[in-house]
């Protein structure tokens, strides 16, 4: 097994074993017995539970930008593109915490230790909402004069109602096209979009 595949399959055991058991109960060693590893080769590519740990978020953290560029890269108007990026965003994150089980608890808990992972993740996210505003704006679809500064606090405003929408705390009462219907029109408000571009 290749170096780059023996460190995947160590992040990806670990992770399942965090979402199982949690991180606090889950050992190196359980890892190295459940990746079928020697501690030795365990060691070799992490310290610590903790490095494991944040291997774990960065995996996760990369298959969300993965995610994001697939929806940045679909051919649409940018008005539909920018709510797509929204929508893709928002439902990987639940997903990504739903699958980790247990994880969730710490993910939440160890927020700040996220964070450190998280900046590099953030940073190319900011990008992508820069360029399609750009291109939003070129094309007449918004409205708005810093396109740096807009695609910063849309990122953070995204960034603030993971938690509440992960745990389905937004707009419950309400079908998924109806809810989606309110975002558009926030967002679309935010962004000086007009009638006739929707």
């Amino acid at each position: 097994m290749t170096v780059q595949k023996t460190r995947a399959k160590l992040v990806d055991v670990a992770r399942q074993l965090f979402a199982k058991k949690g991180v606090e109960d889950t050992t190196m060693n359980d890892i190295a017995v459940a990746s079928r590893k020697g501690r030795r080769t365990l060691y070799t590519y992490f310290k610590s539970k903790e490095q494991i740990y944040m291997a774990v978020v960065e995996s996760e953290l990369e298959m969300l930008s993965d995610r994001l560029r697939e929806a940045a890269g679909k051919t649409m108007s940018p008005d539909k593109k920018i709510l797509e990026l929204i929508m893709t965003h928002l439902d990987t994150i639940k997903m990504v915490v739903y699958r980790n089980g247990t994880l969730r608890a710490s993910f939440f808990r160890d927020i700040w230790r996220v964070e450190a992972v998280r900046k590099h993740f953030d940073q190319n996210e900011i990008v992508l909402f820069r360029r399609i505003l750009e291109e939003g704006k070129m094309q007449g679809y918004f409205d708005i004069d810093n396109v740096d500064i807009t695609a910063d606090i849309l990122h953070y405003c995204i960034k603030g109602i993971e938690v509440p929408y992960i745990r389905g705390q937004i707009g419950e009462d309400l079908d998924d096209e109806t809810g989606w219907r309110y975002v558009a029109k926030i967002v679309y408000g935010a962004l000086g979009c007009t009638k006739k571009n929707l």
